[in-house]
């Protein structure tokens, strides 16, 4: 698999970045190029992200076999560990089921197969929570996302770690 970097000039070609998916400790090549991997584009994305708010809004579990690779690798930060696989992924989503939201999204970044898309997520119903979200999206060459990684910011939440932990 290979991937391009997202911003010119932060990875000159040859750098390798760890891939946090525990299904394979696996080391990707960056590279200007993509060679003969298809492209994603921002309708190809945003088709993908209205396809995975349908399917979260409506408690579709089976949505997921259409959004995401058998083996897909799911972060709900970038330092948990991965929901790997349908079953888990299926798991997570049902654990908001009932919840009233409203989402919207915009691509921030589209390079190869990665993309990055921003939302703002408000809930309404029985929890009263908004928040600002990035979504790190790695689609396979089947159009469903092979790796995901969610950075939340909640309003009144600390970026950072603590000093006194």
């Amino acid at each position: 698999m290979i991937v391009s970097t997202l911003a010119a000039g932060l990875l000159s070609d040859k750098h390798y970045l760890p891939l946090r998916c525990p299904k394979a400790v696996l080391l990707v090549q960056t590279t200007a190029a993509i060679g003969d991997h298809d492209e994603m584009d921002r309708d190809q994305v945003m088709r993908w992200v209205d396809g995975y708010i349908d399917a979260w809004r409506t408690e579709d579990a089976q949505g997921v076999e259409r959004l995401f690779t058998e083996d897909a690798c799911y972060r709900r930060s970038p330092y948990e560990e991965s929901e790997v696989g349908h079953d888990a992924i299926k798991a997570f989503w049902l654990a908001d089921a009932g919840e009233t939201f409203s989402v919207k999204a915009e691509p921030v970044a589209i390079e190869g197969q990665t993309a990055v898309v921003r939302l703002q997520v408000n809930y309404s119903g029985s929890v009263q929570q908004e928040y600002r979200d990035l979504w790190l999206l790695e689609f396979a060459d089947d159009g469903r996302v092979s790796d995901f990684e969610e950075w939340a910011y909640w309003p009144g939440k600390p970026y950072t770690v603590s000093v006194d932990r």
